[in-house]
């Protein structure tokens, strides 16, 4: 299927790569449907674009590319959503604040999106550690 995106244009996608979020993203409700995309030459970050709507997208990456240290307690019921019952299938991603220059970009590593890489189910949890927040420093080896 074809996917109208917004660093892109339009892109062809295989619709069994789409990811459904039953309850959208938080403040975006409505979208409950999302593609991962790779972005060329670069393997560390990837889009997550919306269908449907096309202005809505993030770069998200690995967040233990950056912080290797990284780790959180997913709530028992976001992972029976998810049906996630080990980690085989489970997929963590995190969405950046893009600025300029890059190095000044930001990490989110309060509301990783997990996703069940099998089912195609994801949801974006709300961690309540607090030594986790929305703009950590995206540099390798950062904190």
């Amino acid at each position: 299927m074809n996917v109208s995106t917004v660093y892109f244009g339009e892109v062809t996608v295989d619709s069994s790569k789409i990811i459904q979020f039953e309850n959208g993203l938080p403040g975006f409700n409505d979208a409950k449907e999302f593609v991962l995309i790779d972005i060329e030459g670069n393997p560390t970050f990837q889009v997550l674009q919306s269908i449907g709507k096309e202005d809505l997208a993030f770069v998200v990456t690995n967040p233990f590319l950056i912080y290797s240290n990284y780790e959180f307690d997913a709530d028992d019921q976001a992972l029976e959503k998810l049906k996630l019952e080990t980690n085989e299938h489970l997929v963590v991603k995190c969405i950046l604040t893009l600025e300029k220059p890059f190095e000044q970009s930001t990490i989110n590593l309060k509301a990783p999106i997990i996703i069940n890489a099998q089912t195609r189910q994801a949801k974006q949890i709300v961690l309540k550690e607090d030594k986790f927040h929305t703009k950590h420093p995206i540099q390798q080896g950062g904190e």
